[in-house]
């Protein structure tokens, strides 16, 4: 038989081939370990030829060759290798490794595959490593920030909370200043009659104090020192003006003054409020003055005590000792702060040299002295201050008709800062039908012109004492 008749021939080292071209080798499997092959010894060339640059590979030697190491069986004798060509049957996917005998060519035999190298681990966000510092911290989960409609709807219920807290309060303070409003005692003080003045420069209040001992039990008068008399009288005559373009004053008006009483001819001036009451005192200044009042307040001895009090006290300084069992004090001359009892004794008392003079000034000092503590963040940002004070304002105070708690808070707040306090300048004593009395002089006249014109008062005619 020869060559053409069988398909394949028998070659040196046991390889059969086909006839045509050498059948290549199933590639490895790209992944796992790929088993070493071994070729066998040089052969003839192959058909298809050989690049020349090639050349045959001469047979490995050594304990691996075929047949080496095996008693009996030398390099002859080897039994010759058989290459399957085309998988096996029943499995049409499996392509076993090719097997190289010594005889093949090298142009041949197949070249192992490259193995492609496993990429690199990339390591993404981590800093470069630098020196230790310290035991390794430990890391939680990152805290989610909640979304924005979250925080908005936690919001709304605290801004609701505070506006319902502001409103209960702006509602509670504008109903507690109506109902102080409503206790308040008034009196039609300002009433109209021929000839009134129409107007004048500013504001004027016209303060009162009376001796009314009316609400005060037997037990109070006797704390107070107050006696038994009944009936009104006035010996604190005080005009308050404000909003000229000046400073604030507080004008002392000596109850001695002597002046026309209308329809009731001259008289000392306190006589007019024991004649006809607010209205007649009040017409009294007024044409006598020429300034007009526009608002009206009577201070009495019920809730005076406890006006100061609940500020805390007064401070006052003392240039001399005071002891008057009538007013029921006994004060040591220097600085001290005077309680509800001792205040009333003192704006009270005529326990000196120049009696009622020194009197008013002690009364002005007092009251612009009040006034500071009473407005004083102190005492409004303390409802156990403010509330009591407001009390003792509505308890001791009578107003005019068309007076409220909000123009006496207005008149505090316009003598908190140092304002000028003055006694009404006169012509000097004269005996009077009444006894001994101030007569008005030029001087006062000049004095309440300014005043009502808004002009400045000419510093020669600021009697402070």
């Amino acid at each position: 038989m020869t060559d053409q008749d069988e398909p394949f021939i028998r070659r040196p080292g046991g390889a059969r081939r086909p006839d045509q071209g050498a059948v290549p080798p199933p590639a490895s499997p790209p992944h796992g370990p790929t088993r070493r092959m071994v070729p066998g010894p040089a052969g003839p060339p192959s058909q298809h030829g050989q690049r020349p640059s090639q050349a045959p590979r001469p047979p490995q030697q050594g304990p691996h060759q075929q047949g080496a190491g095996r008693p009996g069986i030398g390099p002859q004798q080897a039994p010759p290798r058989t290459t399957q060509v085309g998988p096996p049957p029943g499995n049409a996917g499996y392509q076993p490794p090719r097997a190289w005998s010594q005889s093949e060519s090298p142009e041949t035999r197949t070249a192992r595959p490259a193995q492609r190298p496993a990429p690199p681990v990339m390591a993404y966000n981590r800093p470069p490593p630098g020196p230790p510092q310290g035991p390794p911290r430990q890391v939680g989960p990152t805290p989610q920030r909640p979304p924005e409609r979250s925080r908005r709807r936690r919001r709304i219920p605290i801004i609701r909370t505070l506006l319902i807290l502001l409103l209960v309060m702006v509602l509670g303070t504008i109903g507690l200043v109506v109902y102080f409003d409503t206790k308040l005692t008034r009196v039609d003080a300002l009433s109209n009659y021929a000839g009134r003045v129409s107007s004048s420069a500013g504001t004027t209040w016209l303060l009162v104090g009376s001796d009314s001992r009316e609400g005060l039990s037997d037990e109070e008068r006797a704390t107070l020192s107050t006696g038994d008399s009944e009936g009104s009288r006035t010996d604190t005559i005080m005009l308050v003006h404000y909003g000229s373009g000046g400073k604030p004053m507080i004008i002392s008006i000596p109850r001695d003054l002597y002046v026309d009483i209308p329809d009731n001819g001259a008289h000392k001036i306190n006589a007019a409020f024991s004649i006809g009451g607010p209205q007649l005192l009040v017409q009294t200044i007024e044409t006598n003055t020429g300034l007009r009042i526009d608002h009206y307040a009577e201070i009495g001895f019920g809730g005076f005590d406890k006006m100061v009090d609940a500020v805390g006290g007064i401070e006052m300084c003392l240039d001399a000792p005071i002891d008057d069992p009538l007013a029921g004090i006994n004060l040591e001359a220097g600085c001290q702060t005077l309680n509800g009892r001792e205040a009333l004794g003192f704006v009270r008392t005529r326990a000196f040299a120049n009696a009622d003079l020194a009197r008013v000034v002690n009364q002005r000092n007092f009251m612009a002295a009040l006034m500071k503590k009473s407005t004083s963040f102190s005492t409004i940002l303390n409802p156990f201050r403010m509330w009591p004070l407001v009390n003792g304002v509505v308890d001791s105070l009578i107003v005019d008709s068309g007076d409220h708690i909000w123009h006496l808070a207005r008149l505090a707040w316009a003598l908190r800062s140092d304002p000028v306090t003055v006694t009404t300048p006169n012509a000097g004593p004269v005996f009077t039908d009444d006894g001994d009395s101030l007569s008005w002089g030029d001087n006062t006249t000049q004095f309440f012109k300014a005043i009502a014109d808004g002009d400045e008062v000419p510093p020669e005619l600021l009697q402070t004492n």
